[in-house]
């Protein structure tokens, strides 16, 4: 992670040096301490680091002489864009606590207190009608529920999330892949328009950088990292709102899925997540029961003892959480479990209502 004594245009400059994602990022910032000292940092010295080989540290160091943070902070300001930095108050609590935020998130429009309680929606760019009216409804729902809905200004499930939200006057927040200097798809630059007005446009890329394929899967970590939950709505097999759905689990958010007709194609993807434990979504009642712990009146007691089909895994953590809350990095520590293996094993068990994730990466049983 940064560190308070990097100066923003130095971790800005770090930033655009091609290649070096958050990962990398955290590890020079790990080895030199700040960003300045990562920047002036030799060929040899740079070999190092974890991860970067001899071409790896002759591209870096080139790129680093190279680094023209003058030209982006023109356009920063020509476009009326912020950038919030990892480990300052103003950046997003609940993107800093995944596995490799972004250190610098560009912002077009506001970011508020409130947007802390965000949900995503999300699904294919060829949706079919039922899709297009599933998730207006859905997100217009959650917006008058006091939600604020994220997705990825996309074609399709996307846009009508967003466009659900402004409807009910509520707030709505687009992750970009590409940089805020151009707005993608081009199609969506009103609507882009209409989200900062009430709401925010997010990236980690680079001003001017055109969006390209591997990017919009980074993109939606970012998209679930800022969520307390992820609504897929329609997806096919191999659509990029599963890649979300994964980066949720990852990170110990719900899944959310809404159920299709079975010979639709469009559907097979948020069946497939149905079938593997995520919660079936009829309506914004599904979502907020899950949410926000609210139980129908015919709901069944919680079991006395552990079902039979949990793993080991699963089974300690039904063990530890028997008295009180537990945080997910007191589980870690206490039961010998990374985080990953840890989230992984929660997630089927939220999903199954054998627990409930609180405020704070908090979990108990339901």
């Amino acid at each position: 992670m940064s560190t308070p004594q990097s100066d923003p245009r130095d971790l800005l400059a770090l930033h655009l040096v091609p290649g070096l994602g958050p990962r990398l990022t955290a590890a020079l910032l790990q080895r030199f301490g700040t960003a300045r000292a990562a920047l002036a940092a030799s060929t040899a010295e740079l070999r190092q680091v974890p991860h970067i080989g001899d071409k790896l540290a002759q591209d870096f160091h080139a790129a680093m002489r190279d680094v023209d943070v003058g030209k982006e902070l023109t356009l920063i300001e020509r476009h009326g864009v912020q950038t919030l930095i990892l480990g300052t108050e103003a950046y997003p609590r609940s993107l800093a606590t995944i596995y490799d935020p972004p250190h610098v998130l560009y912002v077009r429009g506001n970011l508020e207190a409130r947007d802390a309680k965000a949900i995503a929606v999300v699904g294919s760019r060829h949706c079919t009608s039922y899709g297009r009216r599933t998730a207006e409804r859905l997100a217009g729902g959650l917006a008058h529920a006091g939600y604020t809905v994220i997705s990825g200004l996309a074609r399709g499930i996307d846009g009508m999330a967003h466009r659900g939200a402004l409807q009910s006057s509520g707030r709505t927040i687009a992750v970009l892949a590409g940089g805020l200097s151009k707005i993608y798809p081009p199609e969506h630059a009103d609507l882009a328009t209409e989200i900062e007005q009430t709401g925010a446009l997010l990236s980690e890329a680079p001003m001017e950088v055109d969006p390209i394929a591997w990017m919009f899967p980074a993109r939606n970590r970012i998209i679930s990292g800022l969520s307390r939950g992820v609504v897929v709505v329609e997806a096919s097999e191999r659509s990029g709102a599963l890649i979300t759905a994964e980066h949720a689990a990852e990170q110990g958010r719900p899944v959310f899925a809404v159920p299709g007709p079975v010979d639709s194609p469009a559907s097979a993807g948020t069946l497939r997540l149905l079938r593997t434990g995520a919660v079936l979504v009829r309506g914004v009642d599904d979502i907020l029961e899950e949410l926000e712990g609210v139980k129908s009146a015919g709901s069944p007691p919680a079991p006395k003892t552990p079902p039979p089909e949990l793993t080991e895994v699963q089974k300690q953590v039904w063990d530890f959480l028997a008295e009180q809350p537990r945080h997910l990095d007191e589980m870690a520590q206490q039961l010998h479990r990374g985080v990953p293996e840890l989230a992984s094993a929660l997630l089927p068990m939220e999903m199954k209502k054998l627990v409930r994730r609180l405020p704070g990466n908090r979990y108990e049983r339901t």
